[in-house]
């Protein structure tokens, strides 16, 4: 069972086990904000909660801007697995700007595409196959892209994610 962590400006920090989570909280630097009902934890001398979502009781300063990799498998997701061109599934990647004229492996360069339409672009850009992108391609943002181990979430962590996003 995993436990989120939020910062103490409600801002997700990590996903833990609970057992890390029931650290923290005996050690008094986190709070439990939700628990796992009907499933405590049984210590020697009392039983406890289990924290699904926790809060730090001081703010921790992240450092730096977090930054989301790019991946074949991250464009495909940012995509929901869409073709950019047509719309069909996609289960390959493409470059806006081939890469073969400088096009670079970024997130405002890449987007889903099906085997279809990749293979007829080629090293074309989409203007000169008289293609228009359905969307313009972003990097991704919002917790589930951040913090690590939110794409597994449970109910319980919802209002917390989308207040980040």
């Amino acid at each position: 069972m995993r436990t989120l962590v939020l910062n103490a400006g409600y801002e997700p920090l990590a996903v833990v086990s609970f057992k890390r989570a029931l650290v923290l909280v005996m050690n008094e630097k986190a709070t439990v904000i939700e628990h796992t009902e009907m499933d405590p934890v049984w210590g020697t001398r009392r039983s406890y909660e289990r924290p699904a979502v926790i809060i730090l009781t001081r703010y921790v300063r992240v450092p730096g801007g977090r930054h989301v990799p790019v991946t074949r498998r991250g464009v495909l997701r940012r995509d929901n697995h869409h073709c950019a061109y047509c719309g069909k599934s996609a289960s390959t990647i493409d470059h806006v700007l081939p890469r073969s004229r400088g096009g670079a492996d970024s997130w405002e360069n890449l987007v889903a595409c099906c085997l279809r339409c990749n293979n007829v672009k080629g090293d074309r850009t989409p203007q000169e196959m008289d293609w228009e992108l359905r969307f313009t391609p972003r990097p991704p943002r919002g917790a589930q892209w951040t913090v690590r181990g939110t794409e597994r979430t449970d109910p319980r962590w919802e209002p917390y994610l989308t207040l980040a996003a």
